[in-house]
């Protein structure tokens, strides 16, 4: 299972702090997530990591109330324009965008993933990667205090629900 919690921070502050602490960055990607209406706690979409060359399909399935903890099947696919058509004829409709320049650094079983996500800000997902899942919040959060993060920059919401929100509010 994934566990992950989202924080909002500054990008530049915290890429240093997370440097201080030793973790090593793994890779750095351009990624565009187009993601599709399906109904929750399921989420579907087709990640495109453009300096990579990489498309991958992804499927979640939130397991909390607090979108933290997923269910998680990837898989990497060769087209992203193929991936896209497959899925619209079988009836998923397009929802949102979410563009991101992604720095992924690791600290042993942690992973760090700073997020500069285009017209929401700067965000740092914290995941471990395990079953116990009380073990992997008590890890994220015991990194989380050493990095001077506490729970009012938690955001609990997805992407695909900022992205939403933004966008009804430029309708109004």
């Amino acid at each position: 299972m994934e566990i992950e919690i989202k924080f909002r921070v500054d990008f530049n502050e915290i890429r240093e702090k997370i440097e201080n602490l030793g973790a090593r960055l793994i890779r750095e990607e351009v990624q565009e997530d187009l993601y599709f209406s399906v109904p929750l706690p399921r989420l579907l979409r087709i990640r495109h990591i453009i300096n990579l060359g990489e498309v991958i399909l992804g499927y979640k399935e939130i397991q909390d109330e607090k979108n933290e903890e997923f269910e998680e099947i990837e898989v990497k696919v060769e087209d992203f324009e193929k991936m896209k058509e497959i899925l619209t004829r079988l009836g998923f409709g397009e929802d949102v965008w979410v563009k991101k320049h992604r720095l992924v650094y690791k600290l042993d079983d942690v992973t760090f993933e700073l997020n500069k996500v285009e017209n929401l800000g700067d965000f740092l997902d914290i995941e471990v990667i395990g079953e116990d899942v009380r073990e992997a919040k008590g890890k994220i959060w015991k990194i989380a205090q050493k990095l001077g993060l506490n729970e009012s920059d938690v955001e609990s919401r997805l992407y695909q629900q900022l992205m939403r929100e933004k966008r009804e509010a430029t309708l109004q």
